[in-house]
């Protein structure tokens, strides 16, 4: 079974190259824009989704596939890496799979001359870290050498 936090991530990925999640009852589509601010998602992909919960993921499903968000919450799915692109698909956790990756309708992917799409980075705690690495590597090398 993919958690709401999978998921989400799975969403985030194909969010970065374009694909939107086609929205139940006729009520569109949503494609976040940004996906991320300071380290974790947007209010706009928050807000999308909400759109996608409020039916509980009935009936919403990511662009070119078939599999719908609640069908991807129920212990038949699961997320894993395609083994073409190595994006986040859904796979059913038995049988087989019937169903194409995502990136099938993407003339332009994968493409090794562009960066993979990611998760959030959190700038502070990435410079902070940079940072104290910095500073252990500058005491090293002025501690005096024991002989």
């Amino acid at each position: 079974m993919a958690s709401q936090t999978q998921i989400r991530n799975y969403l985030a990925h194909w969010f970065q190259l374009g694909k939107p999640v086609v929205l139940a009852g006729n009520r569109g589509e949503c494609l976040p824009e940004p996906i991320f601010q300071n380290g974790q998602y947007s209010q706009s992909f928050e807000d999308c989704w909400h759109q996608i919960m409020v039916t509980s993921g009935q009936d919403c499903y990511l662009k070119g596939t078939s599999q719908s968000i609640a069908a991807m919450l129920s212990p038949t799915w699961e997320i894993t890496a395609c083994a073409r692109c190595e994006m986040p698909i859904a796979v059913p956790t038995a049988g087989t799979m019937t169903e194409l990756c995502p990136c099938n309708d993407l003339p332009t992917w994968p493409n090794a001359d562009v960066p993979m799409p990611r998760t959030a980075v959190n700038d502070q705690r990435q410079l902070t870290d940079l940072r104290q690495r910095l500073d252990r590597a500058q005491e090293r090398s002025v501690a005096p050498s024991r002989d």
